[in-house]
């Protein structure tokens, strides 16, 4: 199994920074946060969505990215993948991030899946989807760079069965699954092994994180509010000894990517951290299998 780090998890610490930590590290690639930083964010302390320092612009140069590029090589790091934040039927945007990652040597981009917030039906945002996706399969054919749809709350796709619902009428090579079990902790949670046989082939990337549900107010009528707290990936909800023996099992051997969200130490000692619970973890996995 490879290990990668998604830089959104890292926002206190530079591109270069991330690069040169990495160096020492099991991990062998990078995919990169992909997005502008408003104006106003950037007198804010670092944060994982607002002030990350450790995210490429949009409108990063050529020589920028040369630059880049030519460090992580020297570093032995590959560029694996660039994550927008993209918007399902914003085909120039895609089009930018399939550009971007195109010059990186990145070989994956996240793609825009339609909100679900009960104000659109279902199938109207499955259909706009999927017009959206038909012209994305033409786009990454043509860059050679495969667009990635991620199991995520609070979309058409938080589970892998509606995710492949979604992918399954194109060519794997060009279009694939990025499957987040931490995200399906608030929305989407699937018997792990069945999620990933009916991926099949569609299963493209793993990402790990992890999430409790936290008891919150008590209403005078005896309802209860819960939300969703991120917490390092030993301590949720995700078995991710067992995740990590469905993956075996169904003989997913790319990479899975740390993307830690729970604060919990500083960002030099949660990569550390990380990667050494997950190998741990798949020693423990090996052993048992």
């Amino acid at each position: 199994m490879k290990f990668s780090i998604y830089s959104v998890m890292t926002p206190d610490i530079t591109p270069e920074t991330l690069i040169a930590y990495l160096k020492d590290t099991n991990y062998t690639a990078v995919e990169w946060r992909f997005s502008e930083t408003p104006a106003d964010f950037k007198s804010e302390e670092p944060s994982y969505w607002r002030n990350n320092l450790c995210t490429i612009s949009p409108s990063i140069t050529d020589y920028d990215i040369q630059v880049l590029k030519d460090k992580a090589e020297d570093s032995g790091i590959n560029m694996l993948s660039v994550l927008p934040y993209l918007t399902a039927g914003d085909l120039e945007s895609t089009e930018h991030a399939l550009q971007a990652a195109k010059k990186l040597g990145a070989s994956t981009i996240r793609v825009g899946i339609p909100v679900y917030n009960r104000s659109q039906h279902y199938k109207e945002l499955f259909n706009s989807a999927l017009r959206y996706l038909n012209e994305v399969e033409q786009m990454c054919k043509h860059y050679k760079v495969k667009g990635l749809v991620e199991t995520h709350h609070h979309t058409i796709a938080p589970s892998a069965s509606m995710a492949y619902q979604l992918v399954c009428s194109y060519d794997p090579d060009n279009i694939g699954v990025l499957y987040d079990p931490g995200n399906m902790v608030h929305e989407g949670y699937e018997n792990y092994r069945m999620g990933l046989e009916v991926l099949g082939d569609y299963l493209a990337h793993v990402h790990v994180k992890n999430a409790i549900w936290q008891r919150g107010q008590t209403h005078t009528d005896g309802t209860v509010d819960w939300s969703v707290q991120w917490v390092p990936i030993e301590k949720g909800a995700v078995n991710w000894k067992q995740v990590l023996l469905d993956l075996k099992a169904v003989g997913y051997d790319g990479y899975v990517g740390m993307e830690d969200f729970s604060a919990s130490m500083p960002t030099v000692k949660s990569i550390k951290h990380n990667i050494e619970t997950v190998q741990r973890f798949v020693a423990e996995s090996d052993s048992a299998y």
